[in-house]
């Protein structure tokens, strides 16, 4: 993606395994977008394939590059690339126009075009959020599950795949689909129940910690008769 950024004329074909490859991936990438070299003498280093390597490894350090380029080399290339990218933007900025709407300009959204419903659904499909005929329930039902992403108080559930087939669901539906919907709601409704077993310890623990804390007046404590 980098490399289609920089214009570079085959970018889907470049192998970092293959010295070769990397070899004038470095070289045009010096030629063409980083020019630190001055002349084309000094560029002719990055070529010497007898010692491309070494030559490339003290290339990048001198250009700052934190990764070391014989341990890592992709770290080390996707650092050029990006320096690149950066170097190109900042002699091109002057030249990118940024229009911005004003208020004026700006056109009402239209929550019942074509265009509106058809990027509901493409963010339902997006967000894995089960199908439904009205797109305005879809889209609460979009900024429910991202709101409910975005808090700082989410965890990311973890689990093992569970194997439904193992399940029991203690009663015949008449239909297979229908059995699979009562697994999951019968595992649902056991892991709720696990949850709600697990608040109410500890709503007894945190209990038995306020009344039952014995302090020992070991004045009063007598020996003998």
């Amino acid at each position: 993606r980098k490399l289609r950024t920089l214009c570079h004329p085959n970018p889907d074909h470049i192998s970092l395994t293959n010295d070769e490859d990397v070899m004038e991936l470095v070289n045009w990438m010096e030629c063409n977008k980083i020019k630190y070299y001055q002349t084309s003498e000094q560029r002719e280093i990055l070529r010497d394939k007898g010692d491309w390597k070494s030559n490339t490894a003290a290339y990048l350090k001198t250009l700052g590059c934190p990764y070391g380029f014989e341990k890592f080399r992709s770290a080390a290339l996707d650092w050029l690339c990006s320096s690149a990218i950066r170097q190109e933007y900042s002699v091109k900025k002057d030249d990118i126009k940024v229009s911005v709407p004003s208020e004026t300009d700006s056109s009402p959204l239209d929550v019942n075009s074509v265009q509106f419903k058809n990027g509901v659904m493409q963010l339902r499909e997006w967000l894995n959020i089960p199908q439904h005929h009205d797109y305005l329930t879809v889209l609460r039902a979009c900024r429910l599950l991202i709101e409910k992403r975005c808090s700082p108080d989410y965890v990311i559930p973890k689990g093992k795949p569970m194997n439904l087939s193992k399940e029991e669901v203690g009663v015949d539906l008449g239909d297979r689909t229908l059995n699979e919907v009562a697994k999951v709601l019968r595992v649902l409704h056991i892991e709720e129940l696990r949850q709600l077993q697990t608040r109410i310890n500890e709503a007894i623990v945190s209990g038995q910690m306020q009344t039952a804390d014995p302090k020992t007046d070991t004045s009063l404590g007598q020996v003998g008769r």
